[in-house]
C-alpha cells in the first residue's frame, strides 16, 4: 500500500528551481534512502514529504489524503520527523524532550511513561534522563531527538541525516532501529550522505541530482560505478561487502588530477615553502 506519495512537485527559491517535477510513491514496510550530492534537493523533498514545506506545484498525499488537510495533531500521529537541527533553546531534561512526543495522544500516564522510557533506553540515554539537553554533546542530542521520534509511535518516520553527529557505533544502532521500524510495517524515509550506510540498510535508494530523481531502485541497481561517478563526480570502486552482501563503495584517486598544480593553487601552499631568502 502506498503510504506517502508526491506527484509533480516543483519548488523554487529566489528564482532557483530546487525541486523539478518530482514523482515518488513510498510504502509501508520499506526503508527508503534519499541520497545525492550537496544541493541535490534531498532535504527540501524531505520537508515537502513531511508537510512542513508547501510546493509551488504538485501535491503530497498521506494515505490518499492531501497532507495539507491534516491538522497539526493529526499529522503528529501519522508521521514523525527528525530534522537536521536538533537544537533546543530551553532547559529541558532528556526525559522532558522525549515526553513531548506523546502530546498529540490522549493522556495515558502509565503507557506514555513506558513508551518514553523504552525509547530512551533504546538510544542508550537512560543514564542521562535528568540531564539538561543544553549540556549534551551533538551526538547525545541527536540520540535524544531520535528517542523522541521513537516515542511518537507513528506509521511514517522521516529521518534527515540521523547519523550526522553520531560515532560509528551509534550510526549503526540508529539505522538498525530504523530497519526494525520497517520490519514492524512503518514507512521509513532517511536522508543519508554516507553511501555505504544506504547500501547496507536501505531497501530502496532514491538518487537526486539538481532537484530531480535520476535513479530509483535497490542499492545494487542504483549504487553503480557509472551512476556514482556521473552524479558525484568522484571516481569510485564498487565491490562486495565482505559480510553484509551489499555493495561497498570505495573512493579512489582521480587519475586526471594534477596534484602539483592543485597544491600550487592551495592558499596554504606557502606553508610548505622554506623561509624567504
Amino acid at each position: 500500500m502506498t503510504t506517502v506519495s508526491a506527484h509533480g512537485i516543483r519548488l523554487s527559491y529566489s528564482g532557483t528551481v530546487v525541486l523539478d517535477n518530482v514523482d515518488l510513491d513510498l510504502h509501508g514496510g520499506v526503508l527508503t534512502a534519499l541520497i545525492g550530492p550537496n544541493g541535490a534537493g534531498k532535504s527540501t523533498l524531505f520537508s515537502v514529504l513531511a508537510g512542513d514545506v508547501q510546493p509551488e506545484r504538485g501535491r503530497v498525499m498521506l494515505d490518499e489524503r492531501p497532507v495539507s488537510s491534516f491538522s497539526p495533531k493529526e499529522l503528529a500521529r501519522r508521521r514523525s520527523v527528525l530534522p537536521q537541527d536538533h537544537a533546543v533553546r530551553f532547559s529541558y531534561s532528556v526525559t522532558e524532550i522525549v515526553r513531548l512526543a506523546r502530546l498529540s495522544y490522549p493522556p495515558d500516564h502509565e503507557r506514555d511513561e513506558q513508551i518514553v522510557s523504552s525509547a530512551i533506553e533504546t538510544v542508550e540515554m537512560s543514564h542521562m534522563t535528568n540531564r539538561d539537553v543544553q549540556t549534551l554533546s551533538g551526538g547525545e542530542m541527536g540520540r535524544t531527538a531520535f528517542a523522541r521520534v521513537l516515542a511518537q509511535t507513528t506509521p511514517i518516520v522521516l529521518l534527515d541525516e540521523p547519523t550526522a553527529a553520531l560515532d560509528l557505533r551509534h550510526q549503526e544502532a540508529v539505522l538498525r532501529q530504523a530497519r526494525q521500524l520497517r520490519d514492524e510495517g512503518a514507512c521509513v524515509i532517511v536522508v543519508l550522505h554516507d553511501l555505504n550506510l544506504a547500501a547496507a540498510y536501505a531497501d530502496r535508494v532514491v538518487l537526486m541530482e539538481q532537484g530531480r530523481i535520476v535513479a530509483d531502485g535497490s542499492p545494487r541497481d542504483v549504487l553503480t560505478v557509472d551512476t556514482i561517478q556521473r552524479v558525484y563526480r568522484q571516481p569510485v570502486l564498487v565491490t562486495e561487502h565482505p559480510t553484509r552482501g551489499c555493495p561497498l563503495i570505495v573512493p579512489i584517486d582521480d587519475p586526471r588530477a594534477d596534484p602539483p598544480a592543485a597544491a600550487a593553487r592551495s592558499p596554504h601552499a606557502h606553508l610548505k615553502e622554506g623561509p624567504a631568502q
